[in-house]
């Protein structure tokens, strides 16, 4: 008889998954990010999620053409809805600031998490997961106050950073929506409703944005489409196999690559200070992970 798995090992993967997820949306917003300088955002988020549609058509037509159910489809709807304004207002701030600055201000979402998740799931918070979020939170504020100190900052940063901010609380609401939808319906369900529904959303209002792309916006959008929904199916694939309070400290990983991509695509330096907050992220993130052996599972 096989020995039953254990808490730390059930976890490991869905960590992985979301680590692999989450990589593949901070390199994905370097792509939205140069697009966007490019075309505008609403251009760039309309092709995006145009192309992730259409790339998605195949893989959902071979699982089988997964239709949700009414619930169901509300739910994929209500969350698209709340991606699109969060999108819009984190790419609006993304072109007017440094790609480390922006995840760094973003980062106290997964604080707010912790309490949606408590609201709309019921999932109960162990102090151990608060620590590990602070900890994280406090990695954003070391490496934040080493790159806010390193220049001045104009009325188009200051825009920016409101518009991170208010993006934030919406990406709160999103994480802990992917954990209930994430377990109503499969990752290639998810990722195809998602890309077709905010694709739906910017396409009714484009009249008041619509830039015409060129050659190299269109690559940069469909590389950042190709991203996406590799993003989606990984993060609805770990979210649907471990609690939103899990998995949440590990969105901290997502600054490590801004500010590598933000190095190699926009010659956007790094200070000192990521160092030490890249130390207490990771620290976060492994408290976070731990489940002692009288816990449950999900």
């Amino acid at each position: 008889m096989r020995a039953p798995e254990s808490p730390s090992a059930s976890t490991l993967l869905p960590v992985l998954s979301v680590i692999a997820g989450i990589a593949a949306f901070s390199v994905m917003d370097a792509a939205m990010k140069a697009a966007s300088l490019m075309v505008g955002v609403g251009t760039a988020m309309l092709l995006r999620n145009l192309l992730g549609t259409a790339m998605m058509l195949p893989i959902w037509l071979a699982a089988g053409r997964p239709v949700p159910s009414r619930k169901v489809a509300v739910l994929h709807f209500q969350r698209s809805a709340i991606t699109a304004i969060m999108a819009a207002l984190f790419f609006h701030g993304l072109v007017r600031i440094p790609m480390a600055e922006g995840m760094a201000i973003s980062f106290f979402a997964p604080i707010i998490a912790l309490y949606f998740a408590a609201l709309l799931l019921g999932e109960t918070i162990h102090p151990r997961a608060i620590v590990a979020a602070l900890l994280g939170l406090v990695g954003m504020v070391v490496i934040g106050a080493d790159r806010f100190g390193a220049g001045e900052y104009g009325p188009e940063a200051i825009e920016g950073t409101i518009a991170i901010v208010f993006s934030a609380v919406f990406y709160a609401l999103n994480l802990v929506l992917q954990r209930k939808q994430a377990t109503l319906a499969g990752p290639v369900e998810i990722a195809m409703f998602q890309n077709m529904n905010v694709a739906l959303i910017f396409l009714v209002i484009a009249p008041f944005y619509w830039t015409t792309p060129d050659a190299a916006s269109l690559g940069w959008t469909a590389l950042g489409a190709a991203l996406a929904t590799t993003a989606l199916l990984f993060l609805s694939w770990g979210y649907a196999r471990a609690e939103a309070q899990v998995l949440v400290p590990v969105e901290y990983t997502g600054f490590l690559w801004a500010a590598l991509m933000g190095w190699l695509v926009f010659g956007e330096t790094l200070g000192t200070g990521v160092v030490a907050g890249a130390a207490l992220i990771v620290l976060g993130c492994w408290i976070g992970t731990r489940r002692t052996q009288n816990e449950t599972l999900p």
